[in-house]
């Protein structure tokens, strides 16, 4: 079992939800999700407070395996930053505010709002914003363990967050560990 989860299913079921309260959205989906994704949905997960790439937020992991992560990630104070350069496709679902990004070389800024994708293929780098607030459902697909370093890095290098640095370590083990255990890589 490689892959689990279909991005068209995913995007329908973020926008299904758009109009609530975040929060609202938030249990939505991961409700929707675990009944189309039995086993490998966390319904109740924690938040942890993360800075990758220059950019910090707070991410909650409704799913990690070796293979595909799926998180909701924002901030309701605004930030930006760095994608990172990855051995897996990023798909961004807007779930409230607005994502801003761009490619070397361009001179004008994406603008993705609620209910669209941004989807960033393997080996690609761009830079983002999320003015003033933003909520995203994240979902990546490809060597997931390879996007470790950039997702703790600064942890080391500037924010010397260790306890969010354990707790990132140990949810995402243990979600793995999971899927592994169902056969899920």
């Amino acid at each position: 079992m490689g892959y689990i989860f279909d991005v068209d299913v995913l995007h329908r079921t973020a926008t299904d939800a758009l109009g609530q309260p975040i929060d609202r959205m938030i249990e939505q989906i991961a409700a929707d999700l675990h009944e189309i994704y039995p086993g490998h949905i966390d319904r109740n997960p924690p938040w942890v407070l993360n800075n990758a790439g220059g950019a910090m937020g707070a991410f909650a992991l409704l799913h990690a395996s070796i293979t595909e992560y799926l998180i909701v990630f924002g901030t309701p104070i605004g930030t930006e930053g760095h994608s990172g350069r990855h051995l897996a496709t990023d798909y961004f679902i807007i779930l409230e505010g607005e994502q801003w990004a761009f490619t070397p070389g361009s001179t004008a800024r994406e603008v993705y709002k609620p209910g669209d994708m941004h989807v960033l293929p393997a080996g690609s780098v761009q830079g983002y914003r999320i003015p003033e607030s933003g909520w995203a459902l994240e979902y990546a697909r490809g060597f997931i363990p390879s996007m470790m370093p950039f997702g703790l890095a600064d942890v080391l290098s500037s924010t010397l967050d260790f306890p969010s640095f354990g707790k990132t370590l140990g949810i995402y083990t243990k979600a793995v560990v999971g899927q592994l255990l169902k056969g899920k890589i």
